[in-house]
């Protein structure tokens, strides 16, 4: 499955993968999932593929899932296989190294998918922001234990359940991520990182990898959420979420029966 909306170059072993739908904010369409589950599954059976590097065209990082897509769902009209599935599952399961530069806003799955990556550089703008109470939903990519194990259980509530925006310095001192540069360097310094992981022995890198994660474990709290998800996508809360999110006001959950 290919989309011009990803766009991939190999280098010296680094694969970047660029999400380069920036008119939308590279809001992650199904077929982007599709692709961007296509390209890590072929990272790990590539041996020319020593690291990957995940960035965004421009003025953010990612918008996040389409919430068109999700408005479709929830009207019962959504497509026959999600592809974001296979995506999550092959972040749980890469040995593969991987770097992310993030700058602007990092949405949903945006943030939630650096708590698969092994390196993460932030813009000083960069900004992650995870709204899915806000959208009648629930945190996925396995994030519900990954967030919680990684910040503890305060912070990640808040972070849930506020749906506010995490400023990159705050994001490090959490431990989300490894460090903050000026914007104007970031994707320079992400390369540089990726060509110094990729410089190291790579078998020793994914046994680590895979040592230090537990890719079951992760997949089925995956499942668990996707469940909880899809059952969420089709509320009457998340209806209210996505017709006031269309609608440009303030959703009004009061008046919805409970789900």
């Amino acid at each position: 499955m290919t989309t011009p909306e990803i766009r991939t170059d190999l280098t010296d072993g680094v694969l970047t993968i660029t999400l380069a739908r920036p008119d939308k904010k590279n809001a992650l369409t199904n077929q982007m999932y599709g692709t961007l589950a296509d390209t890590i599954e072929r990272a790990e059976h590539d041996r020319n593929i020593r690291v990957l590097l995940v960035q965004g065209d421009g003025d953010m990082f990612t918008a996040g899932n389409d919430v068109s897509e999700f408005a479709a769902i929830a009207a019962g009209k959504g497509p026959a296989e999600r592809h974001v599935h296979r995506f999550l599952h092959a972040l749980a399961k890469a040995t593969v190294p991987i770097v992310a530069a993030v700058h602007g806003k990092a949405v949903g799955v945006g943030t939630t998918m650096l708590l698969h990556c092994d390196y993460v550089l932030l813009a000083q703008d960069a900004q992650l922001i995870t709204p899915f109470v806000n959208l009648a939903l629930v945190p996925e990519a396995a994030s519900s234990y990954l967030m919680p194990l990684c910040i503890g259980h305060a912070r990640a509530f808040e972070m849930f359940a506020m749906g506010e925006p995490l400023d990159a310095q705050t994001a490090v001192a959490w431990g989300i991520a490894n460090r903050v540069c000026n914007n104007d360097q970031l994707r320079a310094e992400a390369r540089r990182m990726a060509e110094r992981i990729a410089a190291k022995p790579p078998g020793s890198l994914s046994a680590m990898k895979a040592l230090m994660r537990k890719a079951e474990a992760l997949v089925a709290q995956m499942d668990s959420e996707s469940a909880k998800f899809q059952e969420r996508l089709t509320s009457a809360e998340a209806r209210e979420a996505f017709a006031a999110f269309a609608e440009k006001r303030k959703p009004d959950f009061s008046k919805v029966t409970q789900q």
